[in-house]
Parts: structure tokens; C-alpha cells; sequence
């Protein structure tokens, strides 16, 4: 696609990447086919062909308006076009490129700014522990938009006390460890029986997904770099092998510290080195079927997996979780219909746009409910929230029921 990018963005660093972005992209629209948004709207505009011209037409000079806006906010950033694009087309930078860019150019309202520094501030605040315990102690009060927001109260369990040579460090996150502390307990419990021991650096916290896609991007990069510093003396010292995640809209972030980071000359090496560590949990899975083998009880009856889009369509990840969980015997299915498509949770896209969200929750159950499953499986904490609370089904991270399993032959 020829681009003829106006003055105030040429020779910039922003400029200089999506020009290289945009002059991949042939407009052929293997995109639209795959993209959730258009499937629920029927507007090219929403759809990864229809925003990359609205981009376009900003680079190259048009005054952006609400409506331009409203289509950016639009997309999920599941990133299902770039898995279906021909020509690699890297959409999930353009997008976060031209979100910035009219962000600045385009003011919003005061509703819309409130609800937007709430949820930035908010999810990302040490306070948000206290709230949701507050919230889960009055759960069966709450009107039901609410509700569906807060989880019901589940325990931890104990963190393993064993020391090994092999160790990895794993984020806790902003929110897991507040709504669904189990899933950190239960990796640690998983990597300690096959040998490994997990830690945490305390000091770091969110992985700056948050903010930086709610458009608050230096916020999000400040948060990269405490993380980088939280990690950064273990790494040095040679001390970890991996740094785990269990989430996987984290592990995608973080995989891409050194993108995000690569013009910073005080982190541009570190980031880069951060996400050459950066292993999804599921990675690990193959090196620890030898030790887990023997030690798994299975359950009874069928395990319906969601894979999230930060996994296979961020990542690139397809398949391990549910091949080598049934390598270790458990009976795991994906849905043969839209296995590739959102399920609408997309970090803080249910809150913002709850009708789509929930229009993609309930098309993602109906393909996962025709297994007839007595459990629902992901791997990201922001889709098993959002499907929980159109199902009454039991949805859990996939490391749980590994966990469960071990814990059953003990």
C-alpha cells in the first residue's frame, strides 16, 4: 500500500515503523474473514482492513473525528488478522501506533475519560486487592453487571516450600492474584513436582498491558521498566532460566518488552533480554511430562479448552496445551467451530464495550457447551472471568486441574 506520510509524522520513529507496516498491506481482506468485530458489526470500518485505511488517512494528514475513534476502540486487538494475513502485516503495532495518534488529536468526554482512568488506575492499584475481597465478601448483593466482574471467593492454597537448582521467576499480575489466587499457587505447586522451583519479585507488578492499551502509554512503559529493574538482578546473576507466565495477555506484553522498549537507550538491551526469557507456562509442559507422568490421577469426563488470542494469535502458541495435556491422559477438547475467534474479554473490552463483549462470550459458549464438558479451560485470567459469568460450567485455568490431578495422587 503506497503511503505519503504528512510532515508531522516523517522521520519519525512512529512514522518510520508504520509506513513499514502499511506498505505491507495489500488490502486483500483475508482479515475481515477472521475478524470478531466484523463478524458482529458488518462494517468494513470494523474490521482490520477498514481501521488500517483510517490510520492511513491520519499519517497522511486527515483530522481524525469521534467516529475514527469509536472504530479504533472498537478493535480487541486480538491480533486473528495477523494469523490470517498473507503478507504479515503486523496490525497489533499499527493499531497501538494510531490509537496514540488519535488519542492526542481527538478529546474525549468527561464520562468516557472517567470510566477510562478508573479502570488504568484502578485495576493496576494496590487497593484493587482490598476491593475485590470487599466486593466477593458482598458478592450476592451486587446487581449483576457487576457481579459478572466479581468472581466468588476461592483460597490460594500453599505455596511449595522446596528448594531447587532449576528456578524461574513468574509475574503475580495486577489482578490474578486478587481473583483467582489459586492459579500462582497452583503453578508453583505443578513446576515444584516436576523439579522447579518458581519465585516472584515483589516489587514487580502489572505488566503494562493495561495502561499502555488504554492509551496511556507512558504509563504503561513506566511499568515495563519497574518490572525489568524487579527482574533484572536475577537475570544478571544468571539465577533463573525463564521467566513463566500464566497469563497469557501478560505473557504477550512481556514477550514484546523489547519492541515496546527498543528506543529507550537505558532499556532497549534489558527489554530485549527480558523477552528472550519470556516462556508462556504451556512451553514448559513438554519438558515436564517425564516428572509429571507418574504422579497424575486424571478426572473423568470432557475438558473443553479455549485457547486465548494472546496465546495463539499474540504468541503463536497452538496446540501445546491441549497436546500435552493429553499426552499425561485428560480428556481435552477444542471447539471445531471459532476455536480461533475472541471470546470477547480482551483486558478491559468487556467493561468499555460490553454489548460486542458479550455477544462473542455467548457465540464462544454455545461452540464450547456442544462438547457437553464438566469444565471449561483457558489460559489467561481476563477470558476464564468473562466466560465464567455467562456459564454456569465451571471455567479454570488449566493449571488448576493439572494441579488438582497431582494433589488427587499424593
Amino acid at each position: 500500500m503506497q503511503t505519503h506520510l504528512s510532515p508531522e509524522f516523517a522521520g519519525t520513529d512512529a512514522g518510520r515503523e508504520a509506513e513499514a507496516i502499511l506498505r505491507k498491506c495489500v488490502h486483500c481482506g483475508f482479515c475481515t474473514a477472521t475478524c470478531p468485530t466484523y463478524q458482529v458489526l458488518g462494517d468494513e470500518l470494523d474490521g482490520p482492513r477498514g481501521r488500517i485505511y483510517l490510520i492511513k488517512q491520519v499519517l497522511e494528514g486527515e483530522q481524525p473525528t469521534e467516529k475514527t475513534q469509536l472504530h479504533l476502540d472498537r478493535c480487541l486487538t486480538c491480533r486473528n488478522c495477523e494469523s490470517t494475513c498473507p503478507s504479515g502485516v503486523d496490525y497489533g503495532h499499527l493499531v497501538d501506533i494510531g490509537r496514540r495518534i488519535v488519542e492526542e488529536k481527538v478529546p474525549r468526554g468527561a464520562g468516557s475519560r472517567a470510566l477510562r482512568w478508573s479502570l488504568k488506575e484502578g485495576l493496576t492499584s494496590p487497593v484493587f486487592g482490598p476491593a475485590m475481597k470487599l466486593g466477593q465478601a458482598v458478592r450476592g448483593l451486587l446487581p449483576g453487571v457487576l457481579k459478572d466482574k466479581v468472581p466468588a471467593r476461592r483460597p490460594g492454597g500453599a505455596w511449595p516450600q522446596r528448594t531447587h537448582a532449576r528456578k524461574v521467576l513468574m509475574l503475580a499480575g495486577c489482578v490474578q492474584p486478587s481473583m483467582a489466587p489459586n492459579i500462582n499457587a497452583a503453578t508453583a505447586r505443578v513446576l515444584d513436582a516436576a523439579g522447579i522451583q518458581a519465585g516472584i519479585a515483589g516489587e514487580a507488578g502489572c505488566c503494562g498491558a493495561v495502561k499502555f492499551h488504554l492509551n496511556d502509554q507512558e504509563g504503561g512503559l513506566a511499568q515495563m521498566r519497574r518490572n525489568i529493574d524487579a527482574w533484572w538482578p536475577s537475570v544478571e546473576r544468571g539465577e533463573v532460566e525463564a521467566i513463566v507466565m500464566n497469563a497469557s495477555g501478560c505473557g504477550v506484553t512481556v514477550r514484546e518488552y523489547g519492541h515496546h522498549l527498543k528506543y529507550d537507550a537505558a532499556y532497549a538491551d534489558k527489554a530485549r533480554r527480558i523477552s528472550e526469557l519470556t516462556r508462556d507456562l504451556s512451553e514448559l509442559l513438554p519438558d515436564l511430562l517425564p516428572a509429571l507422568r507418574g504422579q497424575v490421577k486424571v478426572p473423568q469426563g470432557v475438558l473443553a479448552y479455549h485457547p486465548p488470542c494472546t496465546l495463539q494469535h499474540g504468541q503463536k502458541l497452538r496446540g501445546g496445551v491441549e497436546t500435552n495435556l493429553r499426552e499425561l491422559g485428560f480428556d481435552v477438547r477444542v471447539a471445531i467451530n471459532e476455536s480461533h475467534l475472541c471470546c470477547g474479554s480482551a483486558g478491559t473490552y468487556s467493561v468499555l464495550h460490553p454489548d460486542i463483549a458479550k455477544s462473542l462470550r455467548d457465540r464462544k459458549l454455545e461452540h464450547l457447551g456442544a462438547l457437553d464438558p464438566v469444565a471449561v479451560l483457558s489460559a489467561n485470567i481476563g477470558c476464564i472471568t468473562h466466560l465464567q459469568s455467562g456459564t454456569g460450567t465451571p471455567v479454570r485455568h488449566w493449571v488448576e486441574v493439572l494441579d488438582e490431578a497431582l494433589a488427587c495422587n499424593s
